[in-house]
C-alpha cells in the first residue's frame, strides 16, 4: 500500500490575504475557531489558515477578496485568462477595489506598473463582480484614522528592526466623498455603486452581534449546593459542637443562603477541591482578596481565616464563649483562658470580618476566590485543574501588553537612527514627546496573566467566547491563551487565579527539614510577637548594623518600607501587625496620609484607615446606613474618593473631617482579610527565626540562592559589616533582594550562626543545609556561575566516587570553565591535582 505523506507544512504554501465578515452568531463562533487554528495549527511568521479549512467552516462568514495581496489581484495583474478569474473569483462573496491614492506605495513594491494598471486592474475586478453576480467594493485598507499619523505607524513598523516604510500617507479612513473621488474614473453612476450601494448590501447581510458574550456562564459542579451545605456543617459541629452556638449557625445560614441564592454554589466547590488537592501533596494554600470574610469559605476549608468576632473554642468539650471586651476584635490577642466547664485550654479564633465585603449587603458583588499556592507547586495545581474540568475546558488568561513611556521614547529614537533624512516626521527634542504620546498605550504583545485560568462549562466551547493561541505567539510555550485579553470576557466565564507566593513554599520547606508542623505554630507566641518592634528575643550576641527590629526575612514585613512602618508604630499585637499588613499594601494609604495622622497624634493605629473594612465597620458604628457604609467603601478602595452627598451623610453622623480627608487621599486599600492570611503565613514564619533559626537562615537563602552572592556571605561578619556600611554610604544604594540576604546574613552571623563553605562532596546541590543548631552549609549552587543544572551535574557525578584530579572532575561533570573556575577561586578544589597523570616529584 503506497502510504503519502499529507501533512500541511505552513512554510512551503504561499499565503494571500481575505477579507472575513460574520453574518451572525454561527459565523462569529466559526470566525472563531479560524482564529485559533491559525494561531495552533497553521502559524508560521504570520497566523494563517488552509483553504479547504476556512471552506469548511464558512457558515455564518461572508468571503471577500481582501487588499493588494490578495490571490485574485495577484492573478489579474500577472494577466491570467479569464476562466482562471473566473473560476478564482467564485469562491468569494464580494470583491475587494483598491483606491487609487494606493498606487504610490504598490508600484514601489512591484504589485503595479504604474496608476493606470491599477485602474484597469479594477475594472477588471468589477466585470468579474458582475459576471459571477456578487458585488464589487471600494475597500479603505485602514491602519490609522487621520492621513497626518502615517509616521507614526512607520516608527511603530520599524522597532526593534529596520522594515519598509509607508510614504503616501493613503491607509487612512476615508470619508464617503474622498472615497468617490478615488474611483471617479468609473463614472460617477459605477462609483457611487461600488462605495455606497455595495457597501449598504453587505451591510444588509450582516446581522447586529457582539464580538462578547451576552450573560454569565459559570462550570456547572455536580450536586455542588449539597456538597457545600453538608460539608460546611459537618465541619462547623466538629469544631463548636453538635448544637452550634446561635451566632455561628446564623452567619453559616445567612452565607450558604446568599451564595447558594446567587449561583455561587460551584465556585465554592472548585475551590474547596484545588485547596484539598494542594493540602494532600503536603502545601499549605494562603487566601487572597475578601474571601477570607466568608464563615462559608472557612468551613468549607477554602481559606484559614476564621472571620467570627473574637472567641474561645474549647476543644475537648465544644464550650465556647465570644468576647465581649472591645479591647479585643483579634482572638488571636485574647488573654489566654481555661475552659470553665472541663478544665482544659481554650483556642483562641476569630478575626471579625464582615461578610458583606465579600459579597456585599444584597448579595450582588461578584466574589473572586483567589489562592496562594506554593510557587513550587504552581504548575502541578494548573495541571490538575485541567485534568478535574476535562479537555478543553481551562486555559491560561489572556494579557495585552502595550507599549510604555520609556520604550515608546526608544522607538522614536531607534526609528531616526533607521531613517535619519524621513522629512515628513521631526524627531528633535521638540518633538520627541509628541511622538511618544502618540504611541504610548498602543498594544505591543500579548502574554498571559500570572496566575489566571479561565474555566469554560461543559455545554460550551472556548470558541463560544473568544479564539485562542499562544501567548507571544510562542508556541514551544506549550501553554494556550485567550486571544482575547481576559478582562474582556472575565463577566462571561470564570477566572480563577491560582497564583505563585514564596510564603507556603518558605513554610513547606520549613516543616521538612525541621520536622516542625509549621501549621500548628501557635500565632500568639509572645517571644515571636516581640520581634517586630526589638530584636531582643533573637539573640544577638555581636554588634551590627541593624538594631531596630527583628522582622528581616519575615514576607510581608522585611523590606526597608515596612521596616519603617514598624518603627513607627512598635506593634506588640496581632492586630497591629494585620493593619500594618493592610497599610503597607494599600496606595496612597500610609504615605502622606495615616503616617501624617498617627505622627501628628490625630489618630492612632487603631483608629486609622488601614484597610477597606475598617471604613465600613467605622461608618456603621457611627450611625450610617449599612448599604451607604458599603458603597463608600467600595468607591475609597477603588480611589473614588467620596461624593458631595456622601460627605453630607458622613458630616451628619460626627464624622471628623480628618476621617473624611483620608478616604480622599486613598488609591488602593487591601481587604482584611487578605492581611489576616498573609500575616498568619509571616508570624509562622517568624517563629522559626525565633526558635529555630538555623532552619529560617537555610531556608531564606534557599528560597533567595539566586540573589545570594556567595563571594561576599561567605566571608563571615566582620566583613559583612564592613560591606554593609559601604554600600549604605553610597549614593542611591539599591535596596533589592540582594541587598536583603546581605543583611540577613549580617544578622545571622551576628547570632553566631556559622555557614560552612561549599563542599564538594557533602553540599547538596540546590538547599542550603542544617548541620546542627549554630551551622548551615551552603549548597554547590550558592556559587556565582554554578548554575541548577551544573550543580546537580556535580552531585551525580561525586556518586561515583571522589574525583581524582579537576581533569577527572571536567571529564565527569562537563561543566565550563567559568563555574570551574568560580570552583578554584572558592577553595573547593583544595588539595586536588590539576591532571590524572601522577606526579612523581611530588610524591
Amino acid at each position: 500500500i503506497n502510504k503519502m505523506d499529507i501533512t500541511f507544512d505552513v512554510a512551503q504554501h504561499k499565503e494571500y490575504q481575505g477579507l472575513l465578515y460574520v453574518q451572525n452568531k454561527i459565523g462569529l463562533k466559526n470566525l472563531y475557531i479560524i482564529v485559533s487554528k491559525s494561531n495552533l495549527e497553521y502559524y508560521h511568521r504570520n497566523p494563517s489558515i488552509p483553504l479547504d479549512i476556512l471552506e469548511s467552516l464558512r457558515e455564518g462568514i461572508l468571503v471577500g477578496t481582501g487588499n493588494y495581496k490578495s490571490r485574485l489581484f495577484n492573478l489579474i495583474s500577472l494577466g491570467y485568462d479569464d476562466e482562471i478569474l473566473l473560476n478564482e473569483a467564485k469562491f468569494f462573496n464580494f470583491i475587494s477595489l483598491i483606491p487609487l491614492d494606493f498606487s504610490d506605495h504598490l508600484i514601489k513594491r512591484g504589485y503595479i506598473r504604474n496608476e493606470d494598471h491599477l485602474k484597469n486592474i479594477n475594472k477588471k475586478l468589477i466585470e468579474i463582480a458582475e459576471i459571477i453576480n456578487i458585488p464589487a467594493i471600494a475597500m479603505g485598507d485602514v491602519y490609522y484614522i487621520d492621513k497626518k499619523d502615517y509616521p507614526f505607524r512607520n516608527v511603530l513598523k520599524n522597532y526593534p528592526r529596520k522594515r519598509s516604510q509607508e510614504n503616501s500617507g493613503a491607509f487612512y479612513l476615508k470619508n464617503t466623498q474622498e472615497m468617490l473621488n478615488e474611483f471617479s474614473y468609473l463614472g460617477v453612476e459605477k462609483a457611487y455603486e461600488v462605495v455606497v450601494t455595495n457597501s449598504y448590501k453587505l451591510n444588509n447581510m450582516i446581522e447586529n452581534i457582539s464580538p462578547i458574550a451576552d450573560g454569565t456562564f459559570p462550570p456547572n459542579v455536580e450536586k455542588a449546593v449539597e456538597r457545600l451545605q453538608t460539608e460546611s456543617f459537618e465541619k462547623a459541629r466538629a469544631i463548636y459542637g453538635q448544637t452550634l452556638p446561635q451566632l455561628v449557625e446564623n452567619r453559616l445560614n445567612r452565607e450558604l443562603n446568599s451564595i447558594i441564592g446567587n449561583g455561587y454554589a460551584s465556585l465554592y466547590v472548585i475551590a474547596q477541591e484545588l485547596v484539598r488537592e494542594s493540602n494532600r501533596q503536603g502545601y499549605l494554600v494562603g487566601s487572597r482578596g475578601s474571601v477570607g470574610s466568608s464563615f462559608a469559605a472557612t468551613m468549607a476549608d477554602i481559606t484559614e481565616v476564621n472571620p467570627l468576632p473574637a472567641h474561645y473554642i474549647c476543644e475537648n468539650c465544644k464550650h465556647v464563649e465570644f468576647n465581649e471586651d472591645e479591647r479585643y476584635s483579634c482572638g488571636v490577642d485574647l488573654p489566654d483562658k481555661i475552659c470553665p466547664k472541663c478544665s482544659s485550654k481554650m483556642i483562641k479564633e476569630g478575626f471579625d470580618i464582615p461578610f458583606e465585603v465579600f459579597l456585599g449587603f444584597e448579595g450582588d458583588k461578584e466574589p473572586d476566590i483567589d489562592l496562594n499556592f506554593a510557587s513550587v507547586y504552581q504548575s502541578k495545581i494548573h495541571k490538575y485543574t485541567e485534568k478535574f474540568f476535562g479537555p478543553g475546558k481551562v486555559f491560561r488568561a489572556g494579557t495585552l501588553g502595550t507599549i510604555a513611556e520609556k520604550t515608546a521614547y526608544g522607538m522614536a529614537r531607534k526609528y531616526k537612527e533607521y531613517y535619519p533624512d524621513d522629512e515628513k516626521i521631526q524627531l528633535d527634542n521638540a518633538n520627541i514627546n509628541r511622538v511618544k504620546r502618540y504611541i504610548t498605550g498602543v498594544k505591543r504583545t500579548t502574554g498571559q496573566h500570572a496566575g489566571g485560568l479561565i474555566i469554560v462549562p461543559d455545554n460550551k466551547d472556548i470558541e463560544d467566547f473568544t479564539p485562542v493561541q499562544y501567548p507571544a505567539d510562542k508556541k514551544e510555550t506549550g501553554i494556550i491563551t485567550t486571544h482575547f485579553d481576559y478582562h474582556a470576557i472575565d463577566k462571561n466565564l470564570l477566572k480563577l487565579d491560582l497564583l505563585g507566593h514564596n510564603a507556603p513554599t518558605i513554610i513547606r520547606l520549613l516543616s521538612d527539614k525541621s520536622g516542625v508542623n509549621a501549621v500548628k505554630v501557635p500565632l500568639d507566641d509572645k517571644d515571636t510577637m516581640s520581634i517586630f518592634s526589638s530584636t531582643d528575643k533573637l539573640n544577638i550576641k555581636h554588634e551590627y548594623t541593624n538594631i531596630k527590629d527583628g522582622s528581616l526575612g519575615i514576607p510581608e514585613f522585611g523590606t526597608n518600607f515596612v521596616r519603617g512602618m514598624l518603627a513607627d508604630t512598635k506593634p506588640t499585637t496581632f492586630e497591629e501587625l494585620i493593619r500594618i499588613s493592610g497599610l503597607s499594601h494599600g496606595t496612597d494609604v500610609w504615605l502622606g496620609n495615616a503616617q501624617e495622622l498617627i505622627r501628628q497624634g490625630i489618630c492612632n493605629l487603631k483608629s486609622a484607615i488601614c484597610t477597606r473594612d475598617d471604613i465600613m465597620n467605622y461608618l456603621i458604628e457611627k450611625g450610617l446606613d449599612k448599604k451607604l457604609a458599603f458603597d463608600i467603601m467600595e468607591k475609597v478602595r477603588k480611589g473614588k474618593g467620596v461624593s458631595d452627598d456622601q460627605i453630607k451623610e458622613m458630616k451628619k453622623c460626627s464624622v471628623p473631617d480628618w476621617y473624611i480627608d483620608s478616604c480622599q487621599k486613598i488609591q488602593y486599600m487591601f481587604p482584611k482579610a487578605h492581611a489576616v492570611a498573609y500575616v498568619m503565613m509571616s508570624f509562622r514564619i517568624a517563629y522559626f527565626k525565633v526558635h529555630h533559626p538555623a532552619y529560617f537562615y537555610a531556608v531564606y537563602f534557599t528560597n533567595a540562592i539566586s540573589d545570594f552572592k556567595y563571594t561576599h556571605i561567605s566571608r563571615g561578619l566582620d566583613y559583612m559589616t564592613s560591606f554593609i556600611n559601604t554600600l549604605k554610604s553610597q549614593d542611591n544604594v539599591d535596596i533589592n533582594n540582594e541587598f536583603y540576604c546581605y543583611e540577613l546574613a549580617e544578622e545571622m552571623y551576628a547570632r553566631d550562626i556559622k555557614m560552612e563553605k561549599v563542599d564538594l562532596y557533602k553540599s547538596h546541590p540546590l538547599e542550603f543545609e542544617v548541620i546542627d543548631d549554630n551551622t548551615i552549609l551552603a549548597p554547590l549552587m550558592a556559587m556565582e556561575n554554578i548554575s541548577e543544572s551544573m550543580a546537580i551535574r556535580i552531585a551525580e557525578a561525586r556518586k561515583s566516587g571522589e574525583f581524582i584530579s579537576k581533569e577527572d572532575f571536567i571529564n565527569r561533570t562537563k561543566i565550563n570553565k567559568t563555574a570551574v573556575e568560580t570552583l578554584e577561586n572558592a577553595g573547593v578544589f583544595d588539595g586536588m591535582q590539576d591532571t590524572n597523570q601522577i606526579d612523581f616529584f611530588n610524591m
